[in-house]
């Protein structure tokens, strides 16, 4: 079973990532001081249940170029520091929105596994060319000494 988890607390993860925080409960008096409020991508939050009954975050994509901003807020989310877990398709979510609760260990370790595993070509590669790059390096070091090899 997940933690509780805030509204306060993903909407400041969210907007620390450079997103903009959207208030959905506009009247009448702020649509004049702010008409170009539809023009504007940025994300809303709210609060409610899951299945298993713990208060979950759903975090809603809206604007112009709401799929960018959607795409924008499960990147941000799912950053391993922040120890989310981000669910696209959840009882009451619609298309716009993710359900985000925090991740348990078990989670994080697959998470983690999944990472390693598709970085490991990467790394295999970076090792083979330090490898190469240090045997030409110690080469090209014996040959300025003299001591090259006599075949």
């Amino acid at each position: 079973m997940s933690r509780t988890t805030r509204t306060h607390t993903i909407a400041a993860h969210l907007t620390s990532g450079g997103l903009t925080a959207l208030s959905l409960n506009w009247d009448e008096q702020q649509e004049e001081k702010d008409p170009g409020r539809h023009e504007r991508d940025g994300f809303a939050v709210r609060q409610q249940h899951d299945q298993t009954g713990t208060l979950v975050v759903v975090a809603g994509a809206y604007g112009p170029n709401w799929l960018r901003t959607l795409a924008e807020v499960s990147g941000r989310l799912e950053q391993p520091h922040l120890k989310c877990t981000v669910i696209a398709a959840a009882p009451g979510v619609g298309d716009h929105e993710v359900m985000v609760r925090w991740a348990t260990s078990t989670e994080l370790q697959d998470s983690k596994r999944a990472r390693a595993q598709a970085q490991a070509p990467l790394i295999a590669l970076l090792r083979q060319q330090d490898a190469a790059t240090k045997a030409a390096e110690e080469r090209q070091a014996l040959e300025d000494a003299c001591q090259s090899g006599l075949w």
